[in-house]
């Protein structure tokens, strides 16, 4: 098993509009989190053409973000981040040994004069994840009567993994997830988002995680689902692991480690876009992202 590694991420996104834009604003969430399992060691983000305004803070979950401004008239946009990031495996636990999950559900729950628990601000639905009545009866297969928090969420994960295919270019940014549920297919985000609303549908915490994969495996290891893009997983609430959080992969049916960089964390996709913006102008516009993750070490 790896413990630690140190990885190179190239994440270019490039625009071409129809029609000079006049003026943009964008949001960016393009470098890496930073904790005592994820050091980013440098990083560095080129537009093209330079912006007229730029500013870089966290947003209310924590995460880095960059807000920059182009107001000189552009036929295209490029963004290009480089990070190098040094990771190491989370800690292991036992997920036989983990709290049962109505007991985390009842921590969450509010209660007048009780302290606030943060993590329950994942517990609700939002835009990407709706409550639906399909994520709660895929939820009710696998957290039966007291079964342990960590031993249900790996199942739910391996029955979301099972259940849908991977298939790209399948759905697109907005499909609803009503749709994924009656076509059984989609991409990374599509099988976060089904696995977040489970979770939530039970009343425990779930989070979207933005981030990447390590594009060329380590020997005898086979490729991953969704190299070469972005990638997104599932951060569960679990008091009594490591950092009360533990994270699942379920397009690719694993516990992240260090293959995996986190970008950063929110309620669904909308939070945490990598890119996005508002302009005026532009007409139709194609986009191209490329996405590069090598190991340097």
């Amino acid at each position: 098993m790896v413990t630690s590694a140190v990885l190179q991420v190239e994440h270019d996104t490039h625009y071409a509009y129809a029609w000079p834009v006049e003026q943009a604003q964008h949001v960016a969430f393009l470098r890496p989190l930073e904790d005592e399992r994820q050091q980013v060691e440098a990083f560095e983000m080129v537009v093209e053409p330079p912006p007229s305004h730029h500013a870089s803070g966290r947003d209310v979950f924590g995460n880095q973000r960059v807000l920059f401004s182009v107001h000189s008239p552009h036929a295209a946009l490029r963004v290009a981040a480089r990070s190098r990031v040094r990771l190491v495996a989370p800690a292991a636990f036992d997920p036989a040994a983990t709290v049962a999950w109505e007991a985390v559900r009842d921590r969450l729950v509010f209660h007048a004069g009780a302290p606030f628990e943060p993590a329950a601000e994942f517990t609700a639905p939002s835009p990407y994840v709706p409550r639906l009545a399909a994520l709660r009866e895929l939820a009710a297969e696998v957290f039966t009567p007291g079964r342990a928090l960590g031993e249900a969420a790996i199942a739910l994960m391996q029955q979301v993994h099972l259940d849908f295919r991977y298939e790209t270019a399948s759905t697109a940014v907005d499909t609803p997830l009503q749709q994924v549920l009656v076509q059984r297919r989609g991409v990374c985000q599509d099988f976060a988002h089904l696995m977040i609303g489970a979770l939530r549908s039970v009343g425990l915490a779930a989070r979207y995680v933005s981030g990447y994969l390590l594009t060329t495996p380590l020997p005898g290891m086979a490729a991953l689902q969704g190299a070469d893009a972005s990638h997104a997983w599932v951060s569960v609430y679990c008091p009594g692991v490591p950092g009360d959080w533990f994270e699942l992969d379920p397009t690719n049916n694993l516990l992240p480690s260090t293959e995996h960089v986190r970008l950063a964390v929110g309620r669904d996709y909308g939070d945490v876009t990598p890119l996005r913006g508002v302009i005026r102008g532009g007409g139709r516009h194609t986009l191209t992202v490329r996405v590069n993750t090598v190991r340097l070490d």
